[in-house]
């Protein structure tokens, strides 16, 4: 295996790591803001997939490229739709009191 093929995958698992690391000490309070910068992230990432996708310079580029803007699309909704959900459900708990 190339080299900078094994530190490719050396980089990917250590990020995934700390990223998880990082996540799991987010307190809930700080949870919504949280995703709402993921979502911003996202969004980026779905325009590096539509580009990937438009150089399509081999056909499993092109595959690859799809799926890639696919995928990050729907992370990007989902990620909406959860925050929408936890905004919602402080406005009832706000209304409740009043």
């Amino acid at each position: 295996m190339p080299t900078h093929f094994i530190s490719s995958i050396y980089v990917f698992v250590l990020a995934g790591f700390i990223g998880f690391e990082v996540i799991k000490q987010v307190s809930r309070l700080l949870h919504t803001p949280l995703m709402a910068l993921t979502n911003a992230l996202d969004a980026v990432v779905v325009v590096a997939a539509i580009i990937i996708a438009g150089r399509a310079e081999t056909p499993l580029s092109a595959v690859l490229g799809i799926i890639a803007v696919v995928a990050s699309f729907s992370n990007m909704v989902g990620g909406f739709l959860i925050t929408d959900r936890m905004l919602r459900m402080f406005k009832l708990s706000k209304q409740k009191k009043s």
